[in-house]
């Protein structure tokens, strides 16, 4: 399949390698020169336009975006205007908020897909987990696309209509908070207990057989071997939130309790003052995204 990807970040550059490692034919542009001639190296057809992108893909197009959410992703819908009809695809991967998936979707010529994508750069090796949203004709004509960029048939499915998407990778971010907050609150307490405990060595044991062995638990472990049991100069500062304040703000819209997300997402704005939670937090966020590490 003829597949065009725009945006070679991290992300994109990882949709582009799997799609030429399963045999896809992908044409490929960002706006930095560097990164298009990298995909170019690694197989992909360059382009040096959004426009000479479309140009060179067949009669049924296929474009995937892998922009920052926000601006960017209408400026590339702009440039896109006119060169896609109705029987095109594009497929927004990146962090959009639902309703603009939704607004988007309605003024876009070609079929829209939200993809709410997980994985971080570990999905270069394993494969991301892939939400889409939008008509199900278009999902199924690119099954074998995400089959590619996912860990395979089972890392993906259409969650429903335009928007649903990115609605459920907006709830899985929320998730994700309430869960590093309580791995971090758990290794603060086993911290600043009454043990002089090897972090490492709980965090290995934990993820052989126990009840909360997870990926990210191999992360802790992951941080406590790279950083030490203390973490040494890692900063008590978390970034990121807007995910997380997208789901709290649709739990107050939709009167649904939500304490513990609620909880992590003011544990990130309150992340002035230091907490070991926070800073493992924050060591936790370069493991599983290759997220800068902010450090004291």
């Amino acid at each position: 399949m003829e597949l065009g990807v725009i945006g070679l970040g991290r992300m994109g550059q990882i949709v582009v390698d799997r799609c030429l490692d399963a045999g896809h034919d992908v044409v490929a542009f960002d706006i930095d020169d560097e990164a298009v001639e990298q995909a170019a190296a690694d197989g992909a057809r360059p382009a040096d336009s959004i426009e000479a992108v479309c140009d060179q893909l067949g009669e049924k197009q296929q474009i995937w975006l892998m922009v920052p959410a926000g601006e960017a992703v209408d400026a590339a819908l702009d440039e896109l205007d006119g060169h896609v009809d109705g029987d095109d695809i594009v497929v927004d991967g990146g962090n959009s908020h639902f309703e603009e998936s939704v607004r988007r979707a309605e003024r876009t010529a070609a079929a829209y897909l939200d993809c709410g994508t997980s994985g971080g750069p570990a999905g270069a090796e394993l494969g991301f987990s892939l939400m889409i949203g939008g008509p199900e004709w278009a999902y199924e004509r690119m099954v074998p696309v995400f089959d590619a960029v996912a860990t395979g048939p089972a890392g993906h499915d259409r969650m429903g209509e335009s928007g649903s998407g990115h609605y459920v990778k907006m709830v899985h971010n929320g998730v994700e908070y309430a869960l590093m907050q309580a791995y971090g609150e758990g290794f603060e307490l086993l911290h600043e207990g009454r043990y002089d405990l090897d972090l490492e060595a709980v965090a290995r044991t934990w993820n052989n057989g126990a009840v909360i062995r997870s990926w990210l638990l191999e992360l802790c472990e992951e941080a406590f071997s790279e950083e030490g049991g203390d973490l040494g100069d890692v900063a008590d500062h978390v970034a990121g939130g807007s995910t997380g304040t997208w789901t709290v703000q649709e739990a107050l819209e939709q009167e649904v309790p939500l304490p513990l997300i609620y909880g992590a997402l003011a544990e990130r704005f309150g992340s002035r003052s230091d907490r070991f939670s926070r800073r493992l937090a924050n060591r936790l966020r370069y493991g599983f995204g290759r997220h800068d590490v902010k450090r004291e």
